[in-house]
């Protein structure tokens, strides 16, 4: 069984996280695909970030019922710093009757030279590479393994919801499944971006 591993902060998860999860499984490129959350990227500040139950919660709200989607807190259970190169061996010690492969989008592949023994993930495991708005990529220079997948374009991030949610009064929960937008409502996440921390 093929599992796509779709890994990230989920701060919050999207419409643009689930929609790419059901593309994958519905052009049969993977037989599951996990939304992997991470307690922290190592790349990316902490300051903002829900704490991981939080963040988990919203992702399951989002996923719900959705045919081969499914939410994973295995990496919220390794040492931290978490580094991907470490999850996926662990992952492959749990599961090994399983392919893991890796999804990530353009902006993160451009970004890959800098994970932590990055060629060792390549060694391991396939990855899929989505298009993302302003990160051309060059499918030509690809290297064996990594291949590049023509998915929809959602030009939607994480990053401007929080930003909405912060300082835009009349932003309605666009982008979001609706049980995420009450759940974030009711918590009064993200409200106040430089004291996130205070509604986690």
């Amino acid at each position: 069984m093929t599992i796509g591993l779709f890994g990230g902060s989920y701060n919050p998860i999207h419409n643009g996280h689930t929609a790419l999860g059901q593309w994958l499984v519905a052009h049969h490129l993977v037989d599951e695909l996990w939304f992997l959350v991470s307690p922290q990227n190592p790349l990316k500040p902490a300051s903002g970030l829900l704490d991981d139950d939080a963040r988990l919660q919203l992702a399951r709200f989002a996923v719900g019922r959705k045919h081969k989607l499914h939410v994973s807190d295995f990496e919220c259970h390794m040492p931290r710093p978490s580094y991907m190169v470490h999850t996926l061996e662990a992952l492959r010690s749990a599961y090994p009757d399983r392919d893991f492969v890796l999804v990530i989008g353009a902006d993160n592949w451009h970004r890959f030279p800098q994970w932590y023994q990055s060629d060792e993930i390549l060694r391991h495991h396939r990855l899929l590479v989505y298009p993302r708005p302003g990160s051309p990529i060059d499918e030509a220079a690809l290297p064996a393994g990594v291949t590049l997948i023509q998915t929809p374009l959602h030009d939607i991030s994480s990053t401007q919801i929080r930003e909405a949610i912060a300082h835009d009064p009349a932003y309605d929960g666009y982008g979001l499944h609706p049980r995420v937008w009450e759940e974030i409502k009711a918590c009064g996440y993200y409200r106040d971006l430089n004291d996130i921390h205070s509604h986690a």
